[in-house]
Parts: structure tokens; C-alpha cells; sequence
């Protein structure tokens, strides 16, 4: 049952390259996927691979549906990246990713609806309008000592 459900996964993760979710790599590795605010889907939709360590996905449900009362198991889980999404709340956003050899790759502009997840490498902000974004990224948080590299070129 669970071989059957990662290769459903696996296909709709290859069918969303088709389906206004853009994802942002270079030389194979995968820097960061968006997901822009006027995609649509008609049930419940993950983009991200399911071996990713941080999954990205829509919601949907038609109006009536009602999900039975649940909780996640408690899975041991490795995880040794730090991924960070943003969802762009109001304002506009330009969001710069960097190569590993620290040169811009891409700039993408990010305006209220719009979410992205921040897979690999150097990235920056650069605030357009004034902003507020919902983020979520993977904790614990040891703070910016622990946690963060600033690279100032």
C-alpha cells in the first residue's frame, strides 16, 4: 500500500510541473519551488516529492466534505536540510537564489498568494512593497548563530 501511494505521489509531483507550480533548479539540484497564486486544483495536491522533507501542497475539498478526527503518528525522521516556505499575505516580494557558487541564478517576484518553498542554496529577500508573508521552516530553531550563514559576497 505504501509502494502504491509514493508512486501516486511520485506522478502528481511530475504531473505539477504542468500546473502553475513552477520549480527553479540548476544543474539537477533543486533550489526552490513556487507555487503562484492563480493555481487551481480540484482535490488535494502535493507538489513536492514524497521523500522530500518538507511537503508542499494545496488543499481542496468540495463544500460538505468533512476529514474524520486524526493525529500524526510520532515517525522517527532525519532530516538534515532547513527548507523555508513563504506565503506572500500582501506586498510584493523579490526573491533572489543564489548557486552554490554563490552567483544569482534567478529572481523571482512574488506578489500576495504566492508561496515558495526555499529548497538549496543562497537565497535573499528584496522587499517591493511593504510586506508580510506567513513562513514556516523546520525546527528546532537554534537561532541565527546556529542556524544561519550570511554570505556578503
Amino acid at each position: 500500500m505504501l509502494q502504491l501511494y509514493l508512486a501516486a505521489r511520485a506522478l502528481l509531483y511530475l504531473v505539477s510541473r504542468s500546473m502553475g507550480v513552477e520549480i527553479i533548479e540548476h544543474k539537477g539540484t533543486k533550489y526552490a519551488e513556487i507555487i503562484w497564486a492563480d493555481t487551481t486544483v480540484d482535490t488535494t495536491t502535493f507538489f513536492s516529492p514524497p521523500e522530500s522533507s518538507f511537503q508542499f501542497g494545496l488543499l481542496a475539498h468540495e463544500a460538505g466534505y468533512a476529514e474524520d478526527p486524526h493525529y500524526h503518528k510520532t515517525v522517527p525522521r532525519t532530516i538534515e536540510d532547513l527548507q523555508q516556505m513563504f506565503v506572500v499575505q500582501r506586498g510584493i516580494v523579490d526573491v533572489q537564489l543564489y548557486t552554490d557558487e554563490g552567483l544569482l541564478h534567478r529572481e523571482a517576484r512574488l506578489q500576495p498568494g504566492d508561496a515558495i518553498v526555499l529548497i538549496h542554496g543562497i537565497h535573499a529577500i528584496k522587499v517591493v512593497e511593504d510586506l508580510q508573508c506567513l513562513t514556516v521552516k523546520q525546527g528546532p530553531f537554534y537561532g541565527d548563530e546556529e542556524d544561519k550563514v550570511v554570505d556578503t559576497g
